[in-house]
């Protein structure tokens, strides 16, 4: 691919690089999908053109050429504006990458503050997920970022503009958006068959059929196809056997989870109110019935996951009329329904089953909720004979719609952080959690 992208990037027979000019700024270095798909066809051996929109189509997705204007490495045949990776970035002269190099990349790309440099949401996302693991050494993280982002503003503005497409696209390759395809995961099959002392017995009978015996199969290996065999068994029994987890990073991973959740631990942090078992008071028990405040580390953990939030009442009471004002309050109830079916004695199993079925689910359902077809169909063809189970499916599906869109709104809601400033109180009881000016949103 980069003899290729080395051919594409000759001066008098590559392909056109050019710039272009719109009505607001000018875009350096750029060529289009047509032009691409075009010198594909005109030097290579490529005579269809959806071959050759797949072959560029695969060249982006490792990372030699990008578009401008997207996060997806695709290429289209059309007018949109791609550009070259610069060699530096080429995968055969990169290293692999760590989150350290993530997380100074994104820091500096919230400090540039421009429009065309915001974070979607899932770098936002990534960003405080960093933030949490590298908590104690962030501050280093960020004087890194701060010192490449004061390097970047003495360059050139084009040249400015060109470099940090290169680094997005860079980083697009090794830290995909979600839903893409991962080009630097290595496939545990093709390691296997680089790794492969010997030809297999397949390859040896097509070898000797056809009488071209190739000069590194001995002839111990045709006569005895059998050992030949045992021996790649071996082998493969070798590299399953070994393991690539490093302690290092899973001590890593405990001492972030530990750090968490370190103040919400009895043991280590002394609770408030007091606990129970161990002095004469009941406020323990009593602190959602009274009139006190809210701790406000109580509601910093809702942010933890999606199950500590709907653990607490308060909070699943809070999530619960965020869900309704944004109309999909049905996908928590029928959750919990699912999981309320499970603890029903077995003689009332099937009428419950029956009444989630035709409430959530159903041809004319009351309450109808967004699953996928397929779970629908499975949860169809299980209700011939309803149980506890029956809804497990459907309930996946719908808990990870919750996790991975409405509760990720909830945390970015301003009724959420109007909740954890104190501006906000619930009805019925007053508590008040009190305000924090040095508290860092983006760290939940």
């Amino acid at each position: 691919m980069e003899h290729i992208i080395e051919r594409m990037q000759d001066d008098n027979a590559g392909v056109s690089v050019k710039n272009v000019k719109t009505f607001m700024n000018k875009i350096p270095s750029v060529f289009t999908g047509t032009d691409l798909t075009n010198w594909m066809l005109k030097n290579l051996d490529v005579t269809d053109q959806a071959e050759a929109l797949h072959l560029a189509h695969l060249m982006s997705a490792h990372g030699y050429f990008f578009p401008v204007e997207d996060h997806i490495l695709t290429v289209k045949n059309d007018g949109t504006l791609y550009r070259f990776q610069t060699p530096y970035f080429w995968p055969s002269n990169c290293w692999e990458p760590e989150n350290t190099d993530y997380a100074v990349y994104l820091c500096k790309r919230t400090m540039q503050n421009k429009a065309r440099l915001e974070l979607a949401d899932y770098e936002a996302e990534n960003l405080a997920r960093l933030q949490k693991m590298f908590s104690r050494k962030w501050e280093f993280i960020f004087m890194q970022a701060e010192a490449q982002s004061r390097v970047d503003k003495k360059r050139d503005k084009l040249e400015r503009k060109v470099l940090d497409s290169q680094e997005r696209a860079f980083w697009d390759v090794h830290r995909p958006v979600p839903g893409c395809v991962n080009t630097t995961e290595m496939d545990i099959k093709k390691a296997c068959r680089m790794h492969r002392p010997i030809k297999s017995a397949r390859h040896l009978s097509v070898a000797v059929a056809g009488g071209r015996i190739s000069p590194s199969v001995s002839e111990v290996d045709i006569q005895c196809p059998a050992a030949t065999i045992q021996k790649e068994i071996e082998f493969l029994r070798k590299k399953l056997a070994r393991t690539n987890i490093k302690v290092s990073k899973v001590a890593e991973s405990y001492i972030s989870f530990y750090e968490q959740y370190v103040e919400y631990d009895p043991f280590v942090t002394c609770t408030e109110p007091l606990n129970p078992w161990v002095s004469d008071t009941l406020d323990f028990w009593d602190q959602d019935k009274s009139g006190k405040e809210i701790q406000l580390k109580r509601v910093r953990r809702w942010a933890f996951s999606l199950q500590e939030l709907l653990k607490d009442p308060v909070g699943k009471e809070h999530f619960t009329k965020f869900l309704e004002k944004e109309f999909s309050s049905e996908n928590l109830k029928f959750w919990e329904a699912a999981q309320d079916l499970k603890a029903l004695p077995s003689s009332q199993v099937g009428a419950r089953a029956m009444e989630i079925w035709n409430e959530f689910l159903g041809p004319e359902a009351k309450c109808p909720v967004n699953v996928d077809s397929k779970s629908h169909e499975a949860t169809r063809l299980a209700m011939d004979k309803p149980d506890r189970w029956t809804f497990d499916r459907a309930a996946a599906h719908v808990y990870h719609l919750m996790r991975s869109d409405s509760y990720s709104r909830y945390l970015r809601s301003e009724m959420y952080k109007d909740f954890l400033s104190g501006s906000k109180k619930k009805t019925g009881r007053s508590f008040i959690v009190p305000r924090l000016s040095n508290f860092n949103l983006t760290s939940n």
